[in-house]
């Protein structure tokens, strides 16, 4: 039945650290990342009672490919496959991160359909059916399902309990390269050998030093592969571990975008309007890690 649009914020999905453990005989790598979500991202709009369909608007837009192929849809199409009589509508995305970045947007668009569409078909929290539709989706999309920080493993399937972790200032640098996931994890030339996390303070209120101190030595195996592809990262990276009380930079997911942790909020406001002043046609954003469930 027709009813009152929706609306759904679909935050940024970031990499503090990204190790890859192993490879299945499928081909697919296996992972063990501790993500976090920022206050900045896409927005998605649904009308309920409307033929089901898509609009993709905002500044990268062009990016995001055809509507039809878009993971809103496919999300859509899977959930009405595992409940008769869905009520669907029309979505409009409006795409505001970059594409290819690193950044989960697509995933992260995905589940903000399913959040809407069980918001609109009075869905419990939680409901198997919304997590499966989630999990067939791609690798991402549970984790960005319920936007808390936790430690995904496996092929992104397998999820900690949200996390609780001290407030994380931070920049988030992207070139303008379009980086393919596909691509990196191809050009990874080591061995994956096992790496877990060590941050067993993590499953609680955790100690902002002792979270930098775990973040220090982690790592993001794909960054490596990812700058042998597209060298800019590197210059990326250098730019922000030389901005004034960058405490940490590393690249989130496979790329292109990489992320500058900062001892305050001020701190990193300062060091996005430095960068931007000095590499326009970057984009740069002072953002917070930990708020993309509340924004």
């Amino acid at each position: 039945m027709p009813g009152a649009a929706l609306r759904e914020f679909a935050p940024a999905k970031v990499n503090l650290t990204l190790h890859v453990v192993g490879r299945r005989l499928d081909g697919y790598h296996e992972i063990e990342s501790l993500v976090v979500f920022a206050d900045v991202g896409d927005a998605l709009t649904f009308a309920p009672g409307a033929a089901l369909g898509l609009v993709t608007r905002g500044p990268t837009a062009a990016g995001a490919g055809p509507p039809a192929e878009n993971l809103v849809l496919k999300a859509t199409r899977l959930l009405m496959e595992r409940i008769d009589g869905l009520h669907v509508g029309s979505f409009t995305l409006s795409k505001r991160l970059p594409v290819a970045a690193g950044l989960g947007g697509g995933s992260s668009d995905a589940a903000a359909a399913l959040r809407l569409l069980a918001r609109a078909n009075k869905l419990k929290p939680g409901d198997p059916r919304v997590a499966e539709a989630a999990r067939l989706t791609g690798a991402d999309v549970p984790v960005c399902l319920d936007p808390r920080a936790r430690v995904m493993r496996g092929i992104g399937e397998i999820l900690s309990a949200p996390l609780d972790l001290p407030p994380l200032p931070a920049v988030l640098v992207n070139p303008g390269v379009a980086v393919s996931t596909k691509d990196v994890f191809a050009a990874l030339r080591l061995q994956p050998t096992p790496s877990p996390l060590e941050g067993g303070g993590w499953g609680g209120e955790c100690e902002r030093a002792a979270l930098f101190a775990d973040l220090q030595k982690s790592r993001n195996d794909l960054e490596a592969p990812a700058i042998a592809l597209q060298p800019v990262i590197a210059q990326v990276l250098a730019a922000l571990r030389a901005s004034a009380k960058c405490r940490l930079a590393r690249m989130s997911g496979s790329g292109a975008t990489c992320f500058g942790l900062f001892e305050s909020g001020r701190a990193a406001e300062s060091a996005a309007r430095t960068l931007r002043a000095r590499y326009p046609r970057w984009w740069v954003r002072a953002v917070n890690f930990g708020e993309g469930d509340k924004a």
